[in-house]
């Protein structure tokens, strides 16, 4: 090990990469749904599981009002692709209609260390 280098906590999970992407219009229906869709990733991040999430803004914009979004892309940590993707397909934004299309793939961190 490089004497520099921190240990790290030895990873037995898969990192997956889940991307949603929004049905057009459905700016309210993620508004709604928002605040359980944040309580499902914070509950990922209590457990340490999450590497990032975040909406996909429909302009160049961190905040871009009634343009909305075109979707999310959320990075975690899950035992297998199976159990990744029946907690993409149980977001608030699959049952409130918010995402058109999810998909799950698996995802390696290279950087930063």
């Amino acid at each position: 090990m490089h004497p520099l280098r921190p240990l790290q906590k030895a990873r037995t999970n898969v990192y997956y990469a889940i991307t949603g992407l929004d049905h057009p219009g459905s700016l309210d229906a993620r508004l709604a749904a928002r605040p359980a869709h944040l309580a499902r990733l914070q509950e990922l991040d209590a457990a340490g599981r999450l590497l990032l999430a975040g909406p996909f803004p429909a302009i160049d914009s961190i905040d871009p009002g009634p343009a909305g979004f075109t979707g999310s892309l959320i990075v975690a940590e899950f035992p297998s692709h199976t159990d990744a993707q029946a907690w993409a397909d149980a977001d608030p934004y699959v049952a409130a209609g918010v995402y058109a299309q999810v998909s799950v793939r698996p995802f390696r961190k290279v950087l930063p260390a």
